[in-house]
């Protein structure tokens, strides 16, 4: 991940409008360009989140990181990977995720391109915004 140079920059208005747009077409407060290293998730460019980076602890997109396509927990306090996770428990309670894995050309996954409610949202997310938000993890 080093090697392109990314980690830790500023923020980027192109970055910043790929997120600000997964956001309004999925209908979710949160959003973020995540980039997942071995000890911690740093975020590339985010809406309605403060926070710049999170420990692993805290983070659900390192779930996402081996799916070859589109990630979707409808409820994160009942999936057994996140329930227990302070992201969720703590008072920030997230309870819906969606994210588009980021890969290198040979596949390697670096962080995603994810959305996340405060509500949970049982049918996901529509066969619309699906594709989009993979059209977009893909730029």
């Amino acid at each position: 991940m080093f090697r392109y140079g990314i980690l830790d920059t500023p923020g980027e208005e192109a970055f910043d409008g790929i997120v600000r747009l997964a956001t309004k077409l999925c209908g979710t407060p949160v959003g973020m360009i995540t980039l997942v290293t071995s000890e911690r998730q740093w975020f590339k460019a985010r809406v309605g989140f403060d926070e710049v980076e999170t420990p692993l602890d805290r983070s659900i997109c390192v779930h996402a990181l081996p799916e070859p396509t589109l990630f979707v927990i409808p409820d994160l306090t009942r999936d057994a990977r996140t329930m227990a996770n302070p992201a969720v428990t703590g008072p920030l309670a997230m309870r819906f995720y969606a994210a588009a894995p980021l890969r290198t050309a040979s596949g390697h996954g670096l962080g995603t391109l994810c959305v996340i409610d405060r509500e949970p949202r049982e049918t996901g997310l529509t066969l619309s915004q699906a594709e989009i938000l993979g059209a977009l993890g893909e730029q």
